[in-house]
């Protein structure tokens, strides 16, 4: 696949469904989840954090998590019968290990880790000190497909991996959970989701890379689909099982991933992938950093970044002005869960007010990665200039 270059930009936030991927076949990658010799394949990852908690008997009892989270994991773990307590993330998403060891108590059953936009939190910290404990340790790399810490494939360290696919790649959904070590759990096979939403989300995917690809024509001609297709649901009653949303939903937890997404995921091209994102993160960092300090200044071996982190002080007047020149910029975790203390981790809480997430994902050429970064300049001087002046 070889990235695109619009002569009108825009930037969808999430990687396109190009047509020549539903033919497209490969040999079987060495990549988690898809080489992992345990791995059960769900709709959501979320279902998969659900099902983990009854398949390692954690209900009734409490689940260390970080206080930087987005919030769906948590409710599947509270619906799944646990209690979620958290730990302290500083302000770099550095998780602090000693704050997790101090919270560890008689009802703590797992520790939960979650590693950050492909960035590797301190796995081996951890299972060392869930091993201290005698307690399960959960990876969730549900941000993190395709990254390894150094040569080891995150996902692999912990007891349990969870894996989101449709964040990374483009597909109409799907999870995965990875059982690492000797110990077998027997798990059904979930069923296969309704064919009419993944239709849906097929075709939905296919008309952004229409946009992508055909410019203004493009759009309008998304547009004019678009508006067919919506009347078309309606009229039909279609099932649309939909992605992205921010709630657990217990009607969906069964929900597999069906064949046809496995087969968009198997034609996938992961290693260029990688080194397409790496690149296009490192040219940002480079057209960036001098006018907002970057969260990571380098990556690491490894790591293959799902977005740049923005660092901003005014999200509202950014993402404004990024959507208003055709890049999905998105308003990456503004909310703490219910259960989450927000006054008790002020790090947290100003992580909160200022990430934004800029794609550099793999339909991203180097020609549309200098708009980007020069949209993301304009916006970021402008919005010092306005609260300068404020001030």
């Amino acid at each position: 696949m070889e990235a695109v270059k619009n002569t009108r930009l825009f930037v969808p936030a999430l990687p396109t469904l190009w047509p020549s991927m539903l033919l497209n076949r490969r040999q079987p990658s060495g990549f988690m989840p898809f080489a992992a010799p345990n791995v059960r394949w769900f709709y959501f990852a979320r279902n998969a954090v659900w099902t983990t908690v009854k398949m390692l008997g954690l209900d009734k009892g409490e689940v260390l998590m970080p206080a930087y989270h987005h919030g769906v994991e948590v409710e599947a773990v509270a619906d799944a019968g646990a209690t979620p307590r958290f730990y302290r993330v500083g302000s770099r998403w550095d998780v602090d290990v000693e704050d997790v060891e101090k919270r560890i108590g008689p009802k703590t059953k797992a520790l939960y880790l979650t590693h950050y936009a492909g960035f590797p939190g301190p796995v081996d910290d951890m299972r060392a000190l869930a091993d201290k404990h005698g307690l399960p340790l959960i990876e969730d790399c549900a941000l993190s497909l395709l990254s390894a810490d150094g040569s080891v494939p995150l996902g692999t360290t912990g007891d349990i991996g969870i894996h989101c696919l449709y964040k990374t790649l483009p597909l109409p959904h799907g999870g995965a959970l990875t059982v690492n070590g000797p110990r077998q759990y027997s798990l059904p096979e979930p069923p296969a989701p309704p064919f009419s939403s993944t239709f849906s989300h097929t075709v939905s995917a296919l008309l952004q890379n229409l946009e992508l690809r055909g410019g203004s024509f493009g759009r309008g001609l998304r547009r004019f689909i678009r508006s067919l297709g919506k009347g078309a649901v309606k009229a039909a009653d279609i099932e649309r099982v939909a992605t992205g949303t921010q709630h657990f939903n217990r009607q969906h937890v069964d929900l597999g991933m069906s064949p046809f997404a496995k087969r968009i995921a198997q034609a996938q091209d992961l290693e260029s992938i990688v080194e397409t994102r790496r690149r296009n993160y490192f040219f940002l960092l480079g057209r960036l950093r001098d006018v907002s300090p970057p969260l990571f200044n380098q990556l690491h071996p490894g790591v293959s970044p799902l977005f740049y982190p923005l660092v901003v002080e005014d999200k509202a007047e950014v993402l404004a002005r990024l959507h208003s020149k055709g890049i999905e910029a998105i308003d990456f975790w503004k909310h703490f869960h219910p259960a989450c203390d927000a006054s008790a981790f002020p790090e947290v809480a100003q992580l909160r007010r200022s990430i934004v997430e800029i794609p550099c994902h793999q339909d991203l050429s180097p020609e549309v990665m200098a708009e980007v970064a020069a949209a993301v300049r304009g916006a970021v001087t402008v919005d010092r200039r306005n609260r300068k002046h404020a001030g």
